[in-house]
C-alpha cells in the first residue's frame, strides 16, 4: 500500500498582494460583492435580533449555522488547549478554514470525522459556499477604517502528482487557493519557499513554521491558510496614563505589569461572577471581547464553564455603558502547537492513520493521511490596538482619564483572564485566548 502525506499551514498575520494585476483582481472582486455582503450583514442583524425566528434567506441560514459552528469548534478546542500552562493564544478560524480544505477532498468514514469535529450539519457544496461567503466578510474591513484584516490560502503540491480537478476546483473557487508545485523531494527547498511565504503573509511575524524534517518524500500537498489582523482601539488608551501595577498571577503571588488605563463608554456585562467588556477597534466591526472571573484565582471556573450556550448567555448580557473604568494590561504574546493528537482526541481519527484514511476526493485513491498539524498565533495588545498573527501546519501526507464618575462600573483585569477577537457582523471567533502572566 502506497501512503503520501499531506501537509496542511494555517498562518494568521498580515497579508498583501505583490502583483499588481491580482490586486486589481481582487479589487474589482471586492466591490462587487460589497452590496451583496452588506445586504447579508443587514439580514444578519435582523436574524440575531430575534434568534427564536428563522431567516428569511438560505444564506443567511448558512452563514449563522456555520459560525454558529465555528464557534463551537473553537471552544471545544479551547477545552483541549486550555490543559497548557500558561498563556495560550490561538486562531480558530484559520484552523477551521484550513480544515475545511482538507474536508472539500475527504470521504467515507474520515470526511464524517472531520464534519463532527467542525461542527458541520450541512451539505458539502452549501457548506463551502458558506465558507467562501464568511472569508468575503472578513476580507472587507478598510485599513482606512483602523483595521486590517486579510487572509490568504494555498496548496502546495509535489509536481507531477495529480489531483483531481473537482477537488481543485473547490478549493480554487470557495476559498482563493491556487495550486502551485514544488518538488518536495528537495525538502529543504519546498520546506524553505513555504516558510517564506508564509513570513510574507504574515509581515515576518510567524517565521519558521514547518520544521526541519517535517517535509518528506512522502509529502505530496501542504495546504496553508494565512490570517493577519491588525486593529486600532476606537478610543485609544494614552500611553502617559499606563502605569506599573500589580498583576495577581494567583492569591497570593503578583508581579508588576504596565496596566492602561481610560474611562469611556462601553459595551459591559456582569453575569454568573464574570465581568465582560467590549473594546470595539476602528469603525466597530471587530471587537476584542475580555472575559474576567470576578475572583482573582476565578480562572479555572470559567474556563470549565466556557460552553457555546453559555458564552452566548453570557454576551446577550452585555448593555451599553455610558462610562466604563477600564484597566488593562499591555501584553504581547505567542503559542506552538503540534495538534494532530487533540484533533483526534476530538474525533478526527481516521484522517492521521494511513491505513483508514480516505482522501480518495483529492486524488482518486485512498493514498493520503493526515501526518501533522502545526499551529502557531502571535498577538500584541498596546494603548493603540491589537495586532495578531497566526500559523497553523496540518501535515496530512502558523484615552485617557479625564473624569472617573463613582458610579462607573469598574473593570480591572488585573488577574488571568480570557479574551476573543470576534468579527461583529457574523459573531464568528477568529482568535482566542487567555493570558495568566503579561509579561511571557
Amino acid at each position: 500500500m502506497r501512503a503520501w502525506t499531506i501537509c496542511i499551514l494555517f498562518t494568521v498575520c498580515c497579508l498583501g498582494c505583490n502583483q499588481a494585476e491580482e490586486a486589481r483582481r481582487k479589487e474589482a472582486e471586492a466591490q462587487k460583492n460589497e452590496a451583496h455582503l452588506k445586504w447579508i450583514e443587514l439580514a444578519l442583524q435582523n436574524y440575531h435580533s430575534n434568534p427564536s425566528g428563522k431567516p428569511l434567506f438560505t444564506v443567511v441560514a448558512d452563514l449563522s449555522e456555520i459560525v454558529d459552528g465555528s464557534n463551537q469548534f473553537a471552544l471545544d478546542l479551547y477545552q483541549q488547549l486550555r490543559t497548557k500552562e500558561g498563556n495560550l493564544f490561538f486562531s480558530p478560524s484559520s484552523i477551521s478554514t484550513a480544515l475545511a480544505m482538507t474536508y472539500a477532498g475527504a470521504a467515507g468514514e474520515t470526511e464524517a470525522e472531520i464534519a463532527s469535529t467542525l461542527r458541520i450539519q450541512m451539505p458539502n457544496e452549501r457548506l463551502h459556499e458558506g465558507m467562501k461567503t464568511l472569508q468575503d466578510f472578513w476580507k472587507l474591513p478598510a485599513p482606512s477604517k483602523g483595521i486590517k484584516l486579510n487572509l490568504a490560502n494555498r496548496l502546495w503540491g509535489q509536481e507531477s502528482f495529480e489531483f483531481l480537478p473537482e477537488f481543485l476546483g473547490v478549493t480554487r473557487d470557495q476559498y482563493d487557493a491556487e495550486l502551485s508545485q514544488l518538488d518536495f523531494a528537495q525538502s529543504e527547498n519546498a520546506r524553505q519557499t513555504i516558510n517564506a511565504w508564509v513570513e510574507d503573509q504574515t509581515e515576518n511575524k510567524i517565521t519558521g513554521l514547518i520544521p526541519a524534517g517535517a517535509i518528506t518524500l512522502h509529502t505530496k500537498l501542504v495546504l496553508t491558510n494565512a490570517v493577519y489582523f491588525y486593529g486600532t482601539w476606537r478610543d485609544p488608551f494614552k500611553e502617559r496614563l499606563t502605569k506599573e501595577e500589580d498583576f495577581h498571577l494567583a492569591a497570593t503571588d503578583t508581579i508588576k505589569a504596565p496596566m492602561m488605563r481610560r474611562t469611556d463608554e462601553y459595551r459591559y456585562g456582569d453575569i454568573d461572577d464574570i465581568q465582560i467588556l467590549e473594546l470595539p477597534y476602528g469603525d466597530g466591526s471587530l471587537s476584542m471581547v475580555v472575559l474576567l472571573p470576578k475572583a482573582v484565582d476565578g480562572l479555572a471556573d470559567l474556563e470549565t464553564n466556557l460552553s457555546f450556550p453559555n458564552l452566548k448567555r453570557w454576551m446577550a448580557s452585555v448593555r451599553h455603558e455610558d462610562e466604563v473604568r477600564v484597566f488593562m494590561p499591555k501584553f504581547n504574546t505567542s503559542s506552538e502547537f503540534e495538534m494532530s493528537r487533540t484533533l483526534e482526541t476530538m474525533g478526527m481519527k481516521s484522517a492521521f492513520d494511513a491505513n483508514t484514511a480516505d482522501f480518495s476526493g483529492m486524488t482518486g485513491d485512498k493514498d493520503l493521511f493526515i501526518s501533522a498539524v502545526i499551529h502557531k498565533a502571535f498577538v500584541d495588545v498596546n494603548e493603540q490596538g491589537t495586532e495578531a498573527a497566526a500559523a497553523t501546519d496540518n501535515m496530512a501526507f502558523g484615552g485617557g482619564v479625564e473624569t472617573e464618575p463613582k458610579q462607573a462600573p469598574i473593570f480591572r483585569a488585573d488577574h488571568p483572564f480570557v479574551f476573543m477577537i470576534r468579527d461583529n457582523r457574523t459573531q464568528a471567533i477568529m482568535f482566542l485566548g487567555r493570558i495568566t502572566n503579561p509579561l511571557e
